[in-house]
């Protein structure tokens, strides 16, 4: 047993006997099916605290030499699978968290050989009959076994994309790295699977890879993995019934990673924190400060400030994802941030679409204090004002109403207000405190220029209808909603209803508010 070299499974272990551990063991059988039928270089990216890692421990004591965990994995679903035995504990390992080895260094060149120099230390003791050519050279180290034994390896390297993420714009340091995982990786016979975990798909170099032989995996395009992208709707949904959690709740804070047509993933992190903190909030964004998302959406590309808020506004966007050059610092354009973002986890990403969106409550809310803490004067405006355009809602202050939807009114430089459209975003900005108790059904403006927003209470608020009109009198509006079939949801609030109709005049610029209590469902 080594750390490198065939380690123990004390990683997953100490993963699998948390208070919370949701099985994700037949991502092994799709490994292997891809490792045999369709190619043995895989790299998955991620956003952080996926589950990366805990995939990559879980490979690591399923294959390595270096431990006995028939007492893990018997008791998972990978153990119900014909070729479970075959595999167990039956293949040599290398294990390589490139984070640690940086975290050593601070320079590629004393990481590759220090890299080097610990894995050889390792591969004495476990080919101690092997004539070694040259020491220092881990590459010859490996082909040296090979030759001499037929030896193959599994190569688990997690974290493989921190150069490109802690030396941004070191461009000699990342292409050096790109070029010793080349030389170690491709078209080597020693290689019998090579399983990389990042957050960043592979860089790209004009329009060619140095690791062009993977297939990549990512939030753009899930493969054949889409299941093991986060956790599932039905995972979640089993979670909550066990633990007595609210899974609407759940669901609109963590839920929106849209990774196939018909199947949605929960950001890990969040719920597990959600479940065992017993109470929502802020968990995966948590783990990394506002600031960072702020610098990309400050990006003054033409559009970027339009787009994020439609995106604010609910709105899906479109997106071309295949100029992204997949690092951090080589953004040309407004798809390049978004793009990013994706990978990021701050946006979902719809493939049949080309489009993406803010995925979950939580998300939305690092949206709003990075716009807070920049200068976007009325957006900024607006969204500080919606807790109190909230509380006047449920008051049924209407001249208050109106004033706070005045406020939010975006102006012609950021977004063009000249139809029901963009009175929907600005209502939808406006209303961005709601989610913090409202379940929000957003529907865009049909027929004759209407839109409505209806606000699903998760405790004890009012339940609401909040109806948009362009260029109508409030009462006609009002006998038109009244006359309308509300959705069924809302049969249950039929005591504590409130239909609230705003209105703008063009010609005047006003906007007028009338809210009043239906008992009519």
């Amino acid at each position: 047993m080594g750390i490198y070299l065939n380690p123990d499974n004390i990683q997953f272990l100490e993963a699998f006997n948390k208070e919370i551990y949701v099985d994700k063991s037949l991502l092994i059988q799709q490994v292997e099916y891809l490792k045999k039928n369709v190619n043995k270089y895989i790299c998955v990216s991620r956003p952080r605290r996926f589950g990366k890692s805990t995939d990559a421990n879980m490979l690591v004591a399923y294959y390595s030499k270096g431990c006995d965990s028939s007492d893990l994995f018997n008791h998972l679903k990978i153990s119900q699978t014909e070729q479970y035995e075959i595999h167990l504990n039956n293949h040599n390992v290398f294990h390589l968290n490139m984070q640690d080895f940086l975290s050593k260094t601070h320079n590629i060149e004393k990481m590759i050989a220090l890299l080097a120099k610990l894995l050889f230390r390792e591969i004495k003791k476990f080919f101690s009959d092997v004539d070694f050519i040259d020491s220092s050279n881990l590459v010859q180290i490996i082909e040296d076994i090979y030759a001499e034994t037929g030896t193959q390896f599994i190569f688990i390297i997690d974290e493989w994309d921190c150069i490109f993420r802690e030396y941004k714009n070191d461009k000699d340091a990342q292409k050096t790295y790109l070029d010793f995982l080349r030389n170690l990786l491709k078209d080597k016979p020693y290689v019998e699977l090579a399983y990389m975990t990042g957050i960043l798909p592979i860089k790209k170099y004009g329009t060619h890879s140095a690791l062009n032989m993977f297939e990549e995996i990512s939030m753009i395009d899930a493969g054949p993995l889409p299941e093991f992208m986060g956790l599932t709707e039905t995972e979640v949904e089993n979670l909550c019934l066990q633990h007595h959690v609210s899974y609407d709740e759940m669901k609109q804070w963590y839920d929106g990673y849209q990774v196939r047509d018909d199947l949605s993933t929960f950001s890990p992190q969040s719920v597990i924190s959600a479940i065992v903190c017993k109470k929502f909030g802020n968990y995966w964004t948590s783990t990394e400060t506002y600031e960072a998302l702020q610098v990309y959406i400050d990006m003054n590309f033409d559009g970027l400030k339009d787009d994020v808020i439609k995106l604010l506004a609910g709105e899906n966007v479109p997106v071309q994802t295949s100029s992204f050059q997949n690092d951090m610092t080589t953004l040309k354009s407004k798809d390049d941030v978004l793009t990013l973002l994706i990978h990021l986890g701050y946006l979902g990403y719809n493939d049949s679409h080309q489009t993406c969106y803010i995925p979950n409550k939580e998300v939305i809310d690092s949206f709003v204090n990075s716009i807070r803490n920049s200068d976007w004067k009325e957006p900024t405006k607006a969204l500080l004002n919606s807790q109190k355009l909230l509380e006047a809602t449920c008051n049924q202050d209407e001249e208050m109403v109106a004033k706070y939807i005045e406020e939010a009114h975006l102006d012609t430089s950021i977004l063009t207000y000249n139809n029901e459209n963009a009175l929907a975003y600005t209502l939808s900005i406006a209303y961005i405190y709601a989610r913090n108790h409202y379940t929000i059904i957003r529907e865009m403006p049909t027929g004759k220029g209407f839109a409505d927003m209806v606000f699903i209470p998760y405790h004890d608020k009012p339940a609401m209808i909040v109806e948009l009109k362009w260029k109508q009198d409030v009462q006609t509006a009002i006998t038109q909603i009244k006359e309308k079939k509300y959705p069924k949801e809302l049969e249950k609030y039929k005591d504590n209803l409130l239909i609230v109709e705003i209105t703008y005049d063009p010609q005047t610029k006003k906007h007028t508010c009338h809210i009043e209590k239906n008992k009519s469902l």
